[in-house]
C-alpha cells in the first residue's frame, strides 16, 4: 500500500464552511452522494476515525497550488505558461500585480480551509468513542490541522480560527481574523500535542511522524523569530529521528526516492483517478508537476506539460561550478535536446529551463486520466537537507549564537551537494547568515520555499515588483472580505 490517502476515499460528511465559496470547492467536500454519514452515526468505530483520517488527509494534495504559486512568486521563476492570459491569477502574482479577486487565491483559501476543517471533525469528536491507538489518530489530526493553517497564514498573515471545533455558515460575520500571536500559538499547541503523541515511525507509510510534527514545529517557532525554541526542536529531528542525507542526490525526485531516509514528511500522490480541468484538486496526482512540464515534448524520460513555472538563467546562475544538485534540479532543454534529440515547443517566458525536481516522467501506460493533470510525483514537504538548514539559521541568528553547530549542519549539506569536504563554508556572524540563505535557496529550488524565506528575513524586495509593506502576504479573496459583512478588514495595501 504506497499511502494512507488512496484506501478509502471520502467517506465523511464535512459541514459547509462558508470559506468554501466556490462550486467545485464545495463539490470537493460536500457532494451529499459521497458525504452520507453524520456525526450522529459516526465515530463510532476505530475504523469510522480511520476513514476520517483519510478525509483529513486528501486536501495535503491540493497544496500543490501552494508550492506552484510560491515558486512563482519568488524571484527563482517566471510564470511561464502559453501566453500572458494563460492562468492569469499565476501570472498576476508573477508580477506583483494580484489583487483580491484571483481565482488562484481564492482556491488555496478554500482548499486549506476544507483542510482544516477536516481535521478539526476528528478533534470535536475525540470523546465519542475509545480504542486502542486512538492518541495516534487525534495526533495526527492536529498535525494536520496545523499544517493547513500554517499554509494559511504564511500566505495571507492574521486569519480567523476556532479552536473550539468546525467553521460553520455564519461564523465569518463573528469570527474576527486573530492576531498573527494567537494564530501562531494556535499552530503550536496543536503540534505540541502531535509531537508529545506520536512515534518516529509511521504506521502506515505517508502518515505523518514524530520527527515530522517536530520538523514543522521548529519551522514555526523559525517564522516567528524564536531561534532558540527552533534550534532546541532540530535537535531532537536531527539526533533521533533516524534520518539521514540521501548519498544519491540524483534519485531524491525520481520515484524510486519516494519516502526515502531523507524524507521527514511527504505529501502522496497516484495516478490512479485522473481529473479535469474543471475540479483540479480532485486529483489523485500531481497537478503541478503536468502544470511544470516541457511544452510540446517528444523524447526520452519525460512527458510534455504546459511550461509553467520556469526558471531564471539569474536562478541557474546561483549554482556554484561542481555543485552536483544544479542537473537536478535544472533541464537545460536546449543542451538536453541536442543530447538526446528531444523535440520541444516553446511557451510564454521560454528561458530555456524547465524545474527538472517536479517536471513529469515517462510512467506506466495505464496510467489514469489526464497524463498532466494525474502525475505520481510526491512532494518532499519537508527534507532532512531542510531541516539541517534551518537547524544551521537557528543556530546562527539565537540570542546567544553558536555559528560552529550552525557551519557543522550547513557543511553537511554542502559536503553532499559537492561530493566532497573542499567546499567547506568557514565564516560567521552576517557571513554565515547569508551563506545559510544562499544554500537554502539553491537546495531548495523549485519546492515552494523560497519567497517565504525572503519575506520572512526581511529581503522580499529582491522580488522584481514587490512592495513593502504589502506584498509580504497575499489579499484575502474578495469572496471571503464580502461574506463576512465589514468583519474582516483587507490586509494593507489591497483594496477590494
Amino acid at each position: 500500500m504506497k499511502n494512507i490517502y488512496k484506501t478509502i476515499a471520502f467517506t465523511i460528511i464535512i459541514t459547509t464552511s462558508l470559506f468554501l465559496t466556490t462550486a467545485c470547492a464545495d463539490e470537493y467536500l460536500d457532494d451529499p452522494k459521497i458525504f452520507a454519514i453524520d456525526s450522529e452515526n459516526f465515530f463510532n468505530s476505530e475504523q469510522d476515525y480511520y476513514n476520517a483520517l483519510i478525509g483529513a488527509y486528501d486536501p495535503l494534495q491540493s497544496t500543490f497550488i501552494n508550492v506552484l504559486m510560491g515558486e512563482i512568486a519568488s524571484n527563482n521563476t517566471l510564470a511561464g505558461g502559453e501566453s500572458a492570459t494563460d492562468v492569469p491569477g499565476y501570472q498576476q502574482i508573477d508580477d506583483m500585480i494580484h489583487t483580491p479577486i484571483n481565482t488562484q487565491l481564492q482556491n488555496l483559501w478554500s482548499w486549506m480551509y476544507g483542510g482544516v476543517n477536516r481535521a478539526t471533525y476528528i478533534i470535536e469528536f475525540e470523546d465519542k468513542t475509545d480504542f486502542e491507538g486512538k492518541e495516534i489518530i487525534l495526533a495526527e489530526a492536529r498535525f494536520l490541522r496545523a499544517y493547513y493553517n500554517f499554509e494559511l497564514v504564511k500566505w495571507f498573515g492574521s486569519i480567523p480560527i476556532k479552536p473550539e471545533g468546525r467553521f460553520n455558515v455564519g461564523d465569518e460575520k463573528t469570527i474576527p481574523r486573530a492576531p498573527l500571536a494567537e494564530v501562531y500559538a494556535y499552530i503550536e499547541s496543536d503540534l505540541e500535542y502531535a509531537v508529545a503523541n506520536l512515534n518516529y515511525t509511521a504506521p502506515q507509510v505517508g502518515r505523518a511522524t514524530k520527527g515530522a510534527a517536530e520538523a514543522l514545529l521548529g519551522k514555526v517557532y523559525l517564522y516567528q523569530d524564536k531561534f532558540t525554541e527552533a534550534s532546541n526542536i532540530f535537535d531532537s529531528v536531527i539526533n533521533n529521528g533516524g534520518y539521514m542525507l540521501e548519498t544519491d542526490y540524483n534519485k531524491i525526485f525520481e520515484f524510486q526516492g519516494e519516502n526515502g531516509v531523507g524524507s521527514v514528511f511527504e505529501v502522496q500522490y497516484t495516478d490512479i483517478q485522473g481529473a479535469g480541468f474543471g475540479c483540479l484538486q480532485c486529483s489523485e496526482g500531481n497537478v503541478a508537476v503536468g502544470f511544470q512540464g516541457v511544452r510540446g515534448y517528444t523524447g526520452d524520460s519525460f512527458t510534455s506539460g504546459f511550461s509553467f513555472n520556469v526558471p531564471t538563467q539569474e536562478m541557474v546562475n546561483q549554482f556554484e561550478v561542481g555543485d552536483l544538485r544544479k542537473d537536478v534540479a535544472i533541464l537545460d532543454i536546449e543542451a538536453w535536446a541536442a543530447t538526446t534529440g528531444a523535440t520541444f515547443t516553446t511557451g510564454f517566458e521560454h528561458t530555456g529551463f524547465y524545474n527538472r525536481k517536479y517536471i513529469p516522467r515517462k510512467r506506466s501506460t495505464d496510467a489514469a486520466g489526464d497524463l498532466n493533470l494525474t502525475n505520481p510525483n510526491n512532494y518532499r514537504a519537508i527534507r532532512f537537507a531542510d531541516v539541517l538548514l534551518m537547524a544551521a539559521e537557528a543556530n546562527n541568528r539565537k540570542e546567544i549564537p553558536n555559528d560552529t553547530k550552525a557551519r557543522l549542519f550547513l557543511n553537511r549539506v554542502r559536503a553532499r551537494a559537492f561530493g566532497n569536504t573542499n567546499n567547506e563554508i568557514t565564516v560567521g556572524g552576517a557571513a554565515l547568515t547569508a551563506a545559510i540563505y544562499q544554500e537554502r535557496r539553491v537546495e531548495l529550488v523549485g519546492e515552494g520555499h523560497h519567497f517565504f524565506d525572503l519575506v520572512r528575513t526581511g529581503r522580499g524586495t529582491q522580488i522584481p515588483g514587490f512592495t513593502p509593506n504589502k506584498n509580504e502576504v497575499f489579499p484575502i479573496p474578495f469572496e471571503e472580505i464580502q461574506f463576512s459583512q465589514g468583519n474582516w478588514e483587507q490586509n494593507q495595501g489591497y483594496t477590494n
